[in-house]
């Protein structure tokens, strides 16, 4: 079942066909968490499409309607898992890249996971991540692309996070589709999220939760 989800999000279904796989998954006591970790790998491969020319800006657009169409659905199973807050996390979609679905998984999963979420948006200069971090003082800064447009921008925070004095406040996890662990080591990041559930299991590390 979760594998037809990720499907129905890469080959950009109907609506209805994928909500009615949501609700069958809910039926069976699949976790809302897995069913939207299996909507991150679909938009993935969307992102992967779009970059080798098979998908164009609509495909895009409606594979981002059908993600936020099945966040909608599962709002109120993930509410119903919050507990009291273990952390802040400051996020956002690093300048050049104005898609948010990736990011928006996360931190509904951040948020399931009881981690207090500032979210950015997208097209996030530099200077609005280090205001960010500056203001609300946060425990973990994410920063997410779908495109590789955004890749210098996530090397360029980091780099006025260190002329700010701020680097050591703070650590810093990257994720998207085409961010690689290698990556995130050359430009100094902490830690490279794979996939939404990657990213709570290392903010929840970070934080030093129990609750895996």
């Amino acid at each position: 079942m979760l594998e037809e989800i990720r499907v129905a999000i890469a080959n950009i279904a109907h609506a209805d066909e994928l909500k009615q796989k949501v609700e069958e998954a809910l039926s069976l006591n699949i976790d809302p968490l897995k069913i939207l970790d299996c909507v991150s790998k679909g938009l993935d491969e969307v992102g992967r499409k779009y970059e080798s020319g098979e998908y164009f800006l609509m495909e895009l657009i409606l594979a981002g309607n059908l993600a936020s169409e099945v966040t909608n659905m599962l709002r109120p199973y993930l509410k119903a898992k919050r507990r009291i807050s273990r952390g802040k996390v400051v996020i956002g979609t690093v300048e050049g890249d104005l898609h948010d679905i990736g990011k928006n998984i996360v931190i509904s999963m951040l948020s399931s996971a009881g981690f207090e979420v500032i979210d950015l948006g997208v097209d996030v200069s530099a200077e609005k991540f280090i205001d960010a971090v500056k203001r609300e003082n946060p425990d973990i800064l994410a920063m997410s692309c779908l495109l590789t447009v955004g890749l210098p921008h996530m090397r360029e925070v980091i780099e006025k996070l260190k002329e700010k004095g701020l680097r050591d406040k703070v650590k810093v996890m990257v994720g998207g589709r085409p961010v690689t662990p290698e990556y995130a080591r050359e430009i100094g990041a902490d830690a490279y999220g794979a996939d939404a559930v990657d990213a709570v299991n290392i903010a929840e590390r970070w934080v030093g939760g129990t609750d895996k």
